[in-house]
């Protein structure tokens, strides 16, 4: 059976292909055929995702969508959850979650008693998809907190930001004085960073 690997972290700080040689062996172990991999690093509160589109049109009936954990397939709300679902429910694909041993039945045949442990899975698979979420929801109230609490404690401070990655900005001055002629885009490519971070640099290096 064809299965595609979906792996997602929420920043570039983080490692989207981290859980990839464990989730291989799963798929050796349970005989799945990996045709596709798909790896990004994106929030997973926001639905409309450019790999997982691509992962579920590329996908075709019948195959294995393999992913780690409930919650790196989603923190969406509930209903960009019930449209996830539905999404590849429509697609008739079979949605594996390595950390779900229910949902691992759905990689055999149904008979009676894998038509229940699909409704048993089905309930579980939400569940751990609100946990999901409101562990999201607790992260963003935590922070928004801490910042009051810092404003309240501290009335003239400001939050400073991002910190500029002054290794990416040397690498980004050099590529643009090296192809003058090169796009942003092909650029920022190269870099391997956002286009805005290049049409910043340039910014700066103009007013310099």
């Amino acid at each position: 059976m064809n299965a595609h690997l979906y792996l997602r972290a929420s920043t570039k700080d983080h490692d989207a292909l981290r859980a990839k040689a464990s989730l291989e062996a799963f798929a050796a172990d349970k005989n799945l055929a990996l045709t596709g991999i798909y790896s990004e690093n994106i929030s997973g509160t926001k639905l409309n995702r450019p790999e997982l589109m691509r992962l579920l049109n590329t996908a075709e009936k019948g195959e294995v969508l393999l992913v780690e954990s409930v919650d790196r397939l989603s923190r969406l709300s509930q209903a960009d959850w019930e449209t996830l679902k539905a999404t590849i429910k429509a697609k008739g694909l079979r949605l594996v979650i390595a950390d779900l041993p229910t949902s691992h039945m759905l990689i055999e045949d149904k008979g009676i008693t894998g038509q229940i442990m699909e409704v048993i899975n089905n309930m579980l698979l939400d569940l751990m998809a609100t946990m999901a979420r409101l562990d999201q929801d607790k992260r963003v109230e935590r922070i928004k907190q801490g910042l009051e609490n810092k404003k309240a404690s501290e009335p003239d401070w400001k939050p400073l930001g991002k910190g500029r990655n002054a290794a990416k900005w040397k690498e980004v001055r050099s590529l643009m004085q090296k192809h003058p002629t090169m796009s942003a885009d092909e650029i920022a490519k190269l870099a391997e960073c956002g286009v805005a971070t290049v049409y910043r640099i340039k910014k700066e290096t103009k007013a310099a």
